[in-house]
């Protein structure tokens, strides 16, 4: 299930990303972030702190540096 959630993220990086303005309120960016958390937590732990991530990536919220 990891790795058709990394291919699914890098999909979006290639494909998807380019063509949206750069817009991320957080370094490292939400698809960094979540293939970092994808490679260091349990597939739950992870899923959890990347639904997090992008929940608090709105404009509502400051950002700044985010790391797993």
């Amino acid at each position: 299930m990891k790795l058709v959630l990394v291919l699914l993220i890098k999909i979006y990086t290639h494909l998807v990303s380019p063509l949206l303005a750069p817009r991320c309120r957080f370094y490292p960016t939400c698809s960094r972030y979540a293939l970092d958390c994808l490679d260091q937590y349990s597939l739950g732990h992870a899923l959890s702190k990347i639904v997090w991530r992008i929940l608090r990536c709105n404009p509502f919220h400051p950002g700044g540096i985010d790391k797993p």
